[in-house]
């Protein structure tokens, strides 16, 4: 469906990442292509698309450029979450904006000071969102790891109001107050502006916000949070596609091979093949468990009754995509390093960007830490316990 944008995407990666030169064009070119609808229904203007074939997508456009791949998760984040918005009506407007070509970005987490014994990831938030007295509201806020905002057309912000209660606000990025910075410094991903959003004196409308379930009612669980973190393996897994690609264009132009090598041409010596070979193993795997996975999330987003997932279907494809990514998190990045047993010294000149993949699939991979996906996987099993209950896992 999209293998010609994507090749005219993967002929300037390494151009762009040598540059620093922000995704712009190539985003504009996919909202136009229709990437933002694949999972909406067909009357909404959308493709329909299962999670597998979205998924597929996916890794085919991470092997072109996994800094495009990554900006885009928040927007087919969203849209996931609005298509069981449990107020069908908010959940529309925002599919009708997604069906006209709207992008949506993220502004969620932050970097605040946590109180003493605070954990990362639970409910505390600095950003702020007050009624203004005049059936409206203002935000004020400083947002980091907002993937995918500067791209976008409107930022999905979670925020606190005074008394604590938990908030989505969605709001044009253009909006006064609004500002969107450049500023990620992580080695790797280096094209996502995965940086700072601040929200300053942002008039919000009443349509613009939703409550976030009821304080001290437990969450009912989805898979909602198992596709944000299903969409990470789905990058690493393109990422290793890339590798691959690397890897045999790298053997087939190499005209000679090592001092001491048994055959002359690498493209001729059963060692290098075998790199090669097991490169490709490795991404073919990767490939395969996200689509399995896929396949589980898929199922637990068709059992739904009366506006409620079953649990234990939800769980499912949590512990699916935990898995995933133990799994590959075990062999991504020992490939990536592998790509240099192709070419040697000569591979790790910088005009090749080979490098790149190994700090790209090191910088997905540190999203959450994998040992306690494994404890958590593990638990389950032995013990009955429901996975964590975050956006986190």
């Amino acid at each position: 469906m999209f293998s010609d944008l994507f090749a005219r995407i993967a002929d300037g990666t390494q151009h762009r990442e040598q540059h620093r030169i922000l995704p712009h064009e190539q985003i504009l070119m996919l909202k136009e292509a229709g990437i933002g609808r694949l999972r909406l229904p067909a009357e909404h203007g959308g493709a329909d698309a299962t999670l597998p074939e979205l998924f597929g997508i996916i890794i085919d456009l991470a092997a072109a450029d996994s800094n495009v791949a990554h900006i885009l998760r928040a927007h087919l984040g969203f849209v996931e979450q609005q298509l069981h918005n449990p107020e069908p009506l908010v959940g529309a407007r925002w599919l009708d904006l997604v069906g006209q070509g709207v992008l949506f970005g993220n502004a969620v987490s932050e970097q605040n000071r946590l109180p003493v014994g605070r954990r990362a990831g639970t409910p505390h938030l600095d950003t702020l969102l007050v009624p203004n007295g005049a059936g409206g509201y203002r935000l004020d806020g400083v947002k980091f790891y907002t993937t995918g905002t500067l791209f976008s057309d409107w930022v999905n912000v979670q925020a606190l109001d005074p008394d604590g209660e938990s908030y989505r606000v969605t709001v044009p990025v253009d909006r006064d107050g609004v500002t969107v910075a450049d500023d990620w410094d992580g080695f790797g991903q280096r094209l996502t502006a995965t940086g700072t959003t601040r929200f300053v004196g942002v008039e919000v409308n009443a349509a613009e916000v939703q409550r976030i379930g009821d304080r001290g009612v437990e969450t009912q669980p989805t898979y909602v949070g198992a596709f944000y973190q299903l969409y990470l393996q789905a990058l690493t897994a393109g990422i290793l596609a890339a590798i691959q690609s690397d890897a045999v264009a790298l053997t087939r132009r190499r005209e000679r091979n090592f001092s001491h090598a048994r055959d002359p041409l690498p493209a001729d010596d059963p060692q290098v093949l075998q790199v090669v070979g097991e490169i490709a193993a490795d991404a073919f795997t990767a490939r395969a468990l996200v689509l399995t996975a896929a396949q589980v999330l898929q199922d637990a987003a068709d059992d739904k009754v009366d506006g409620v997932f079953d649990p234990d279907a939800a769980y499912r494809a949590q512990i699916a995509a935990a898995q995933v990514k133990v799994a590959v998190d075990r062999f991504a990045s020992a490939t990536a390093a592998r790509l240099l047993d192709v070419g040697g010294a000569s591979a790790t000149q910088v005009r090749y960007g080979h490098d790149r993949h190994w700090r790209n699939i090191r910088t997905v991979s540190t999203h959450n830490p994998t040992f306690l996906k494994a404890t958590a996987i593990g638990s389950s099993l032995v013990n009955g316990t429901p996975p964590p209950q975050n956006g986190y896992f």
